[in-house]
């Protein structure tokens, strides 16, 4: 009897995870997601309840995982009060070390582990691009979250396993994520530029993420941290540009940096998710040979209508 591939996937119950889901059901794979839900089988997806922070039963249902994928954490959609950057800390830097803590219990531990990162972990940048080799990293709250949950992850002692840091950029996607809201506001005419519109907007189509997971999967001797972004050199002012074309909106109204600092304060999120300058570049991608599907936005957003 053939046994069937199997990929485990914490913190899958979200925008990307179930995207990832559904691309590893269609392969054939086992699916298990880690949720802070009821342990349930929905869709054939088997879903485990875990804390994502400390050791449980939960471990004897990934053994035999092939792959697993964290993509746990609490989101950055929020004001940063002490509270709140106390969570995403926590969330993100717990849930890495009690994976690792799992892995080097199995019997027969994963070949691969994709941690989720974030290119939010290099300094803002309106004119160097920030590769993995020469990218700066800096000491704000962001980039210490970032390189809390990396050093969590890669001091974890996993020697069979190989692992990956996926420093993900903002994802477009149809009905979740970013692009939804950005998209009801330039119907509603707020499509202009956020700020000045200088800052370097890093975006990735999905479907080049999950592309770029099975690139990572089959090139078995791919490790260390990745930038998942695409090789797009535009700037804020540029997306929204291409974002209302793709809509047939003829004009936004630009939203000046005062003004988003007291929307931002009224919608309980941070200015800086806009404000920041992403200025990644996915050299290791590239070198490697790895092929884009949506390297213009506009391709992408046409995809996503």
């Amino acid at each position: 009897m053939i046994m069937k591939k199997k990929i485990t996937i914490a913190g899958g119950s979200g925008f990307l995870g179930k995207a990832i889901s559904n691309h590893f059901l269609n392969k054939g794979y086992e699916v298990v997601v880690l949720t802070r839900g009821n342990s349930s089988l929905n869709h054939n997806i088997h879903f485990q309840h875990w804390d994502g922070k400390t050791l449980g039963d939960w471990v004897r249902k990934i053994e035999g995982s092939q792959i697993i994928i964290n993509l746990t954490g609490k989101s950055v959609d929020c004001r940063y009060t002490e509270k709140n950057k106390s969570e995403i800390l926590s969330s993100r830097v717990d849930s890495t070390t009690v994976l690792g803590k799992a892995i080097e219990q199995l019997t027969n531990p994963p070949t691969l582990w994709l941690n989720s990162s974030t290119a939010t972990i290099y300094k803002s940048s309106f004119d160097k691009r920030m590769t993995e080799e020469n990218g700066e990293i800096g000491d704000d709250f962001s980039m210490n979250i970032a390189k809390a949950w990396e050093k969590a992850f890669f001091e974890s002692k996993t020697p069979e396993t190989r692992k990956v840091a996926l420093r993900i950029s903002l994802v477009l996607g149809e009905n979740e994520g970013v692009l939804p809201v950005l998209t009801r506001l330039t119907k509603f005419g707020l499509g202009g530029y956020h700020g000045n519109g200088q800052q370097k907007f890093a975006w990735i189509h999905v479907k080049d993420l999950i592309q770029i997971i099975d690139f990572i999967h089959s090139n078995k001797t791919f490790d260390g941290v990745v930038n998942c972004t695409s090789p797009s050199d535009m700037n804020n002012r540029e997306f929204m540009k291409a974002l209302r074309s793709s809509l047939n909106v003829p004009f936004g109204i630009p939203t000046p940096k005062p003004l988003l600092e007291i929307g931002s304060f009224f919608m309980r999120t941070e200015t800086e998710l806009i404000l920041k300058s992403r200025f990644a570049y996915p050299k290791r991608l590239l070198d490697n040979g790895f092929q884009f599907e949506f390297k213009d936005v506009e391709k992408a957003l046409i995809d996503l209508k």
